[in-house]
């Protein structure tokens, strides 16, 4: 698949919306890419993660982990085709990530699944937990990359789909300025 069929998957799905949008990262946005319109359809899901999954094989990883919520559904798939296991890091109560249920990534080769970053604090954090409980981070394997290259690693990264989608500050966000409506995608409006 090449990007144009992944844009292409991504309006039919309706997962790419127009609006007024405030992002995880605090930042507005005109665009945002609504994963679980693309998520919900196990079909086209397997279609990605499969394509994706191509592109990833050459890091041989003994596991896959994803930060929650849509990283447990990638982590599944992406798990499924390269033949490993598939773990998630859920929150910690100061904003971190932290890897529970048993999940033992030590002296283990780990590949890092994410939906749609922006600034990739998530998918960072999830690194993080990683390498704290003793696992080595050999690759980041993204559906979308937004981040207008914010989220640069060390390690390499394969993205399915770059896409340039402006980011504002509450200060400069035109949206704003129009006064048009601020929504919190999967939560209705958002409150100021």
């Amino acid at each position: 698949m090449e990007e144009k069929d992944i844009l292409q998957l991504l309006k039919k799905s309706n997962a790419l919306m127009e609006g007024h949008f405030l992002l995880a990262s605090g930042l507005h946005s005109g665009q945002f890419v609504e994963k679980f319109r693309l998520l919900e359809d196990p079909v086209a899901t397997g279609k990605i993660m499969s394509e994706l999954a191509t592109r990833v094989e050459k890091y041989d990883p003994d596991v896959v982990v994803g930060p929650v919520t849509g990283g447990v559904i990638l982590s599944f798939e992406m798990a499924r085709y390269l033949g490993t296991f598939a773990y998630f890091a859920e929150k910690t109560g100061d904003g971190g990530m932290e890897l529970r249920r048993g999940f033992d990534v030590k002296g283990k080769r780990v590949l890092l699944v994410e939906d749609v970053v922006t600034t990739g604090g998530s998918i960072l954090k999830t690194a993080d937990a990683v390498r704290e409980n003793g696992g080595e981070v050999v690759a980041y394997a993204l559906l979308v990359d937004r981040s207008s290259g914010r989220f640069a690693p060390k390690e390499p990264v394969e993205a399915l789909i770059t896409l340039d989608i402006q980011t504002y500050s509450l200060d400069e966000c035109p949206y704003c300025q129009k006064g048009l409506e601020l929504v919190k995608p999967g939560s209705g409006i958002a409150k100021s």
